[in-house]
């Protein structure tokens, strides 16, 4: 049996894509397990080498005890028998799933592949993906038959970047196998490794469902908060102190308004949208929370332009300042990152001097992604001020912080809510 096998070191565990899903999962099991490590950026894969998480999530001592090799060259996945494939699943211009990435994983896996191997992904995708569009590819290049000759798998990734308490091993795992046996050793597997145990999941299919329809859960509460926001802002209402209120009832569900980026919660539920029209239904909670959180970032910034021109300050001549670019609080990444939004919206206006500065963000990865750079330091006074991802390096910055670099009337945006003191200090907003 695969476990066993595994278990003994008889056999090697491969994971194609080392990103901040792919890394954390392949240094646990090179605990248990003999692993290797793939990603076709060999830059990457250098920096590793030298237990270095380009990701900037994991310390080095998470690289230690570990049985574990890191290369680009796909050759050495030949020596594999059980292969995770946990690459980026995103949307392209159109907001249409784009499953190159793992398109691609899949035909460098289904070129290695040979009899009794097991294939286990754990890229969040539309229920259907795994067995209509990778086992397919895998078949065509291996010659081999599914069940028959190899096993596959789902397994979704549930990481939560920047969670230093939700870990990969502290949360329940769910797991899925193309027939009885590959579920049970694909189980076996993985509970070497996550400590709350495992949900057997009674197909591939329900296991790609159910971890498609966690972060559209998560899309349609938080739209629901922020089309509440902009009804609240019409009424000259704060909406955290509405939700404070709200939340003294013991069952009232804890979300916020607020920017949805990032490659889960402001991507997944396309994916579902995307399969539910091919079937040909068109779901509309699912696509209008997402017009109504793509539209947020535009939102924020017009009513930073509306109280900048009631402070009777020159928009196209304001300086503004925003702070944080990328995704969500405490982590580096940048892609899909809402706070972007903001900044083109503004530019949109006219406006030249946007200084933005993140504590976690690389301005190298900031230019290639989006075209300008970071601030290194703040040495001027701006006309408003965007506070738009809530670090823990803003959380104790007080108004005398603030006072040094506002002009009179500065406008002061507080995306989060996270500075309710400064309400009566500053030319006020928050969502």
């Amino acid at each position: 049996m695969i476990h066993n096998a595994l278990k003994s070191k008889q056999n090697t565990l491969a994971v194609i894509g080392l990103g901040y899903v792919g890394l954390p999962i392949a240094l646990e099991f090179a605990k248990k397990f003999k692993v290797s490590g793939f990603d076709i950026n060999s830059e990457r894969v250098a920096l590793m080498q030298q237990s270095i998480d380009p990701s900037k999530e994991l310390e080095a001592q998470a690289f230690c005890g570990t049985d574990i090799i890191f290369t680009s060259n796909p050759e050495l996945l030949k020596e594999a028998t059980f292969y995770v494939i946990a690459v980026p699943t995103p949307i392209n211009n159109h907001n249409l799933p784009d499953l190159q990435p793992l398109l691609a994983a899949t035909q460098t896996v289904g070129k290695v592949l040979k009899k009794g191997d097991y294939v286990v992904y754990e890229s969040t995708v539309y229920p259907g993906c795994t067995e209509e569009d990778c086992v397919p590819l895998l078949e065509s290049l291996s010659g081999l038959k599914l069940n028959r000759d190899f096993k596959v798998g789902f397994s979704p990734e549930r990481i939560n970047p920047g969670d230093t308490i939700h870990t990969l091993t502290k949360i329940l795992k769910i797991t899925s196998g193309s027939d009885a046996e590959a579920a049970e050793e694909i189980a076996k597997v993985y509970e070497e490794i996550i400590e709350p145990g495992i949900h057997r999941a009674s197909s591939i299919k329900v296991a790609e469902a159910a971890k498609i329809i966690e972060n559209t859960q998560r899309d349609i509460n938080i739209a629901f908060m922020n089309e509440l926001s902009i009804i609240f802002n019409r009424m000259g209402i704060n909406t955290f102190e509405v939700l404070e209120a709200a939340g003294t009832k013991w069952n009232f569900l804890k979300f916020f308004p607020g920017l949805v980026g990032g490659h889960c919660i402001g991507v997944d539920p396309y994916y579902l949208s995307y399969k539910a029209k091919s079937l040909g239904y068109h779901p509309q909670m699912i696509d209008s929370g997402r017009f109504i959180n793509d539209s947020i970032g535009g939102y924020i910034a017009k009513q930073l332009v509306k109280k900048v021109i009631a402070a009777d300050k020159a928009v196209k001549k304001a300086k503004i300042l925003i702070m944080g670019v990328t995704f969500k609080e405490d982590v580096a990444d940048i892609r899909n990152s809402k706070v972007i939004d903001i900044y083109n919206e503004l530019r949109s206006y006219g406006i030249q001097q946007i200084d933005v500065i993140d504590p976690h963000a690389d301005t190298k990865e900031v230019y290639h992604e989006y075209g300008f750079n970071l601030t290194n330091s703040i040495d001027s006074t701006y006309d408003a001020i965007v506070v738009a991802v809530s670090h823990k390096e803003y959380a104790n910055l007080d108004y005398s912080y603030f006072e040094k670099i506002a002009t009179n009337n500065t406008v002061f945006i507080d995306v989060k809510g996270i500075y309710p003191t400064l309400k009566d200090k500053f030319n006020y907003w928050s969502l």
